[in-house]
């Protein structure tokens, strides 16, 4: 009897694995044979683009480029993209590298932060811990952070996900974990184990910004590597991305928005002046900095046949509306 039992189980344990993988190699094939329907995006060399000032970001078109890095000038973001060899969930690219997050979705997915040469190949990979949500690079490339969700999968409700977010060297040394460091609000010391840190922004290789969250609040926190320190500056900010004048922090704020939602602020870090902008949907993105007036981020688009996203821009003073960058785009980073 335990002798069928076990045969029955390994049957079944081939059927189900036989079916998954199935299902994997049709789903698949449809996602090509939608892709090979759709009109092509128009392309450029990438040498055409590599010298100037530019914008790096994920490509969500339709076709062979889908998910892979393209590169368009910024004086002509919208026409035609340059399509890297490299495929990445979340990417933020320096003038000379790029962060590049995957998650390897298989019978068992994985996670990886990949940094890539100027070539668009792989320098070196290193596993993550979870899901990927956050990259980011320091000024001059030299550092690189990842944030991940260990486990749950939306900052929708401060306290019921946890994040991991880690610090590297361009050399691959990894040099801080966040939930290391001494977290200081308000100038009390707070060790709740519901803390959670993300959506870091660097001002040079030692100062950074990110989100610290506990007790359901979050906060803007000033970061120093060399001091293992966060002090908080105010409350209610996620996602920071500091300007290029490193003067104002933009970020995402909740108030009194039902869960899931956000509005897009400004904050002056000499006057503590906040400015709503004028994108008033909700926006769940770290935004990027096109210049010292414009930010840019990333939109699913309503009413599409297929789930894709476009990039999108606003005046970082309030005036103004909203309008899209990029079409079919994902994740930018601007290059300088």
């Amino acid at each position: 009897m335990t002798r069928l039992r076990l045969a029955m189980l390994a049957a079944i344990t081939v059927l189900a694995v036989g079916a998954a993988t199935g299902y994997v190699v049709y789903a698949h094939g449809q996602r090509a044979s939608a892709a090979a329907k759709q009109p092509k995006t128009p392309t450029i060399g990438l040498s055409a683009v590599s010298a100037g000032p530019r914008l790096v970001f994920r490509s969500t078109a339709l076709g062979s480029g889908y998910g892979h890095v393209a590169v368009v000038p910024l004086t002509d973001p919208d026409g035609p993209r340059a399509i890297t060899p490299a495929s990445c969930d979340r990417v933020y690219a320096s003038d000379s590298s790029a962060l590049c997050l995957v998650a390897d979705r298989g019978l068992v997915t994985t996670y990886q932060a990949r940094m890539l040469d100027a070539g668009w190949q792989i320098n070196r990979e290193s596993p993550l811990p979870g899901l990927p949500s956050r990259a980011r690079l320091s000024p001059d490339g030299s550092l690189d952070v990842t944030t991940t969700f260990v486990y749950g999968d939306s900052y929708t409700n401060p306290g019921q996900f946890s994040t991991r977010t880690l610090i590297g060297r361009s050399s691959g040394a990894q040099i801080a974990d966040l939930e290391q460091f001494t977290l200081v609000i308000d100038g009390r010391k707070v060790t709740a184990t519901d803390r959670n840190f993300w959506g870091v922004t660097f001002a040079d290789d030692d100062t950074f910004y990110a989100t610290a969250a506990t007790g359901g609040h979050t906060w803007l926190v000033r970061g120093s590597i060399a001091q293992r320190r966060l002090t908080s500056i105010r409350e209610d900010v996620e996602c920071p991305s500091l300007s290029p004048d490193k003067t104002r922090i933009a970020f995402k704020k909740h108030g009194n928005l039902p869960p899931g939602q956000w509005r897009l602020a400004v904050y002056d870090l000499r006057t503590g002046v906040e400015t709503l902008l004028a994108e008033r949907r909700s926006v769940d993105d770290q935004v990027e900095w096109l210049d010292d007036s414009q930010v840019l981020y990333g939109m699913p688009r309503t009413g599409a046949a297929s789930a894709t996203e476009d990039v999108w821009t606003v005046p970082a003073d309030g005036s103004g509306s909203p309008r899209v960058f990029v079409h079919d785009a994902w994740s930018p980073s601007v290059v300088r």
